[in-house]
């Protein structure tokens, strides 16, 4: 299990510890949290309130990428996370992520001070994505996605042929190998049975020796085992924190920081423990 990562300038190190990324969608339609934040100052008070809570990073998403989504353009993307990134930058040291599939949003908002790329196509939806993370030193998060779903059997099979691809296009572009992160993209092209079987066998991606990433929070898996709707999916998320950390995760992906964040503090006690 790799202990750090590099983003940018510093390092974010796991020791002991898994790391909390708070969710923030800056969009109208995300499955369960579009519009709540409105506007620039609700959306940074959430992010310093996440902060308080314990987040580790903050993702800014200005697209929902939810199934059905209605795509963004992309200057209307970088009008939605830019003033956020901004005035976020001003107000914390948190390094803050850019949830995108855009190369020119991704620019943008490095520009303006986020130091986290995470694209959900992995680098190949984009073909100057490779190129953006490359030229800007920043920290690269390569989430494996498809269009049409697999099986059980070949799940990881594709998904190992996915991240090699997306770790040569960014070696090629210059990016070093300890700014690389993968997420398994929990819900992403995936069937629900095919996502429980990448929750209890995620230890299999520690042999690319990268940080992973894993985004559970609140999604259909979680809906459909417990048949509840998003906004009570809170136990189930923290349930696959837990089972994701103890398999290899060195990041949870949550939009509940606070009780997610005492949850994995209880684990991390649990799993890191002497003796």
């Amino acid at each position: 299990m790799r202990q750090e990562w590099k983003i940018k300038d510093r390092l974010l190190k796991f020791h002991h510890k898994t790391l909390i990324m708070g969710v923030l969608n800056v969009t109208p339609d995300s499955f369960s949290d579009g519009g709540s934040y409105p506007t620039v100052a609700s959306a940074v008070e959430r992010a310093l309130e996440m902060e308080r809570q314990g987040a580790d990073i903050i993702d800014i998403g200005g697209e929902s990428t939810r199934p059905n989504y209605a795509p963004v353009g992309v200057q209307e993307e970088i009008e939605r996370v830019l003033p956020v990134i901004e005035e976020l930058r001003a107000r914390t040291s948190l390094p803050i992520s850019i949830d995108t599939m855009k190369s020119d949003v991704a620019r943008a908002a490095v520009n303006a001070g986020a130091d986290i790329i995470n694209d959900v196509w992995g680098m190949q939806r984009d073909p100057d994505m490779a190129r953006v993370a490359g030229e800007t030193g920043c920290g690269v998060i390569i989430g494996h996605n498809r269009e049409c779903t697999g099986t059980v059997d070949t799940v990881f099979a594709q998904m190992y042929g996915f991240f090699e691809t997306g770790i040569r296009r960014l070696l090629s572009r210059g990016v070093e190998r300890d700014k690389i992160c993968i997420d398994p993209d929990i819900g992403f092209g995936k069937t629900y049975e095919e996502n429980l079987y990448i929750l209890k066998h995620l230890d299999w991606l520690e042999s690319f020796q990268l940080p992973i990433l894993l985004g559970t929070s609140r999604k259909s898996v979680i809906g459909l085992t417990l048949d509840l709707p998003a906004s009570e999916r809170l136990e189930g998320t923290i349930a696959t924190c837990v089972l994701g950390a103890r398999q290899g995760a060195n990041i949870v992906r949550v939009h509940d920081v606070k009780e997610v964040a005492r949850a994995m503090k209880m684990t991390d006690a649990v799993l890191y423990q002497e003796g």
